[in-house]
């Protein structure tokens, strides 16, 4: 996996994740991380990957709250693949 890929990999899930989520504050969230992550170097995706994955699972908890459960598997599903993408990129080492 070459480093740049990893940038427009998770730029890509990130803007299906802003796209998944019915809540407007929390669809902002994940654009500021989106933007953020284009505008790094691969070797400064770690902090965004890990903040990513915090909010993803914040996201996923509120839409069980509310009981939207679309929204939850539709997040959970990204969630996952937000993870094998920061592992496989060695984005979330020592995780």
């Amino acid at each position: 996996m070459t480093r740049h890929y990893l940038v427009g990999d998770l730029s890509r899930l990130l803007g299906r994740l802003q796209a998944a989520t019915p809540d407007a504050a929390r669809a902002r969230q994940v654009a500021r991380l989106r933007q953020e992550t284009e505008a790094r170097t691969p070797e400064e995706l770690g902090p965004v990957a890990h903040r990513a994955l915090d909010l993803t699972e914040v996201m996923c908890w509120e839409s069980l709250t509310q009981c939207d459960l679309g929204a939850f598997e539709e997040q959970a599903e990204l969630s996952a693949e937000l993870y094998e993408l920061g592992v496989c990129g060695g984005l979330l080492e020592g995780d």
